[in-house]
């Protein structure tokens, strides 16, 4: 696999792993993201100011008063030779989704008629799906979570909508993802969360984090109200949707 350095402005350099999106390319992404941050954890890599990962690429941004890409990349260089363990998922998040209100799932019957099977096998396929989260983009904390059920992969929609509600939980291509603000969107909705994926309330706002794995929990309309209102008055407790080692 060939690795590219590209110039990002005059205190950045992206490392390229190949041009196109697959687990291999990002779990190398991530295991020198992973890397960087242990070399820095003992006081090597002076310099660098943080790390961006995306599908295919590291960003790598350092202080020019401290180093230059002609002393860092090097460093670098030698961390990839080395090899690249892929890194195990930073946390896994248990993300509750109501499947079965027309309003959240306006997509779904659709989906099921052009990838050939039922509604609910639409669901169980989309639940049983191994999700990763490979970069956040587009706007604040919306996450492109790779690893979508081959059989329900489909391109986006031919008329995107104008306003797609918060929360939503839409598919494309072999992704799946979770509107933060309402938006503008082309995506297939299969549900809808009562989390926010941003909220300014929380010491982290952005919920989900490149590297985490993604699974989705079935809820009823009553188990998301129920869970929407303590999103609402800031009492539910974010950290029961981390998935604990057994």
């Amino acid at each position: 696999m060939s690795v590219r350095y590209l110039d990002c402005g005059d205190t950045a350099f992206s490392v390229e792993f190949g041009a196109t999106i697959a687990p291999e390319i990002n779990a190398r992404v991530m295991g020198l993201h992973a890397r960087i941050a242990a070399e820095r954890a003992a006081g090597r890599l002076a310099g660098v100011v943080e790390t961006t990962p995306s599908m295919r690429a590291l960003m790598v941004c350092y202080d020019p008063a401290a180093t230059t890409r002609a002393e860092l990349q090097p460093a670098i260089e030698a961390l990839v030779s080395g090899g690249l363990e892929a890194a195990a998922p930073t946390r896994t998040m248990a993300i509750p989704c109501c499947y079965d209100d027309p309003e959240f799932a306006p997509d779904l019957a659709e989906v099921a008629q052009r990838t050939g099977v039922s509604g609910e096998d639409v669901i169980a396929r989309h639940l049983a799906s191994d999700f990763h989260v490979y970069v956040l983009g587009f706007m604040p904390g919306l996450a492109y979570i790779v690893g979508l059920e081959a059989s329900l992969e489909l391109p986006r929609r031919s008329q995107p909508r104008v306003r797609v509600p918060r929360s939503s939980v839409g598919i494309a291509m072999n992704m799946t993802t979770i509107y933060p603000f309402d938006s503008p969107g082309g995506w297939h909705l299969l549900g809808r969360t009562p989390l926010r994926m941003f909220d300014q309330r929380r010491a982290q706002p952005v919920l989900l984090a490149p590297g985490d794995a993604v699974r989705f929990r079935r809820v009823s309309r009553a188990e998301y109200d129920a869970i929407a209102a303590q999103v609402d008055d800031g009492t539910l407790d974010w950290s029961t949707l981390e998935v604990r080692p057994s």
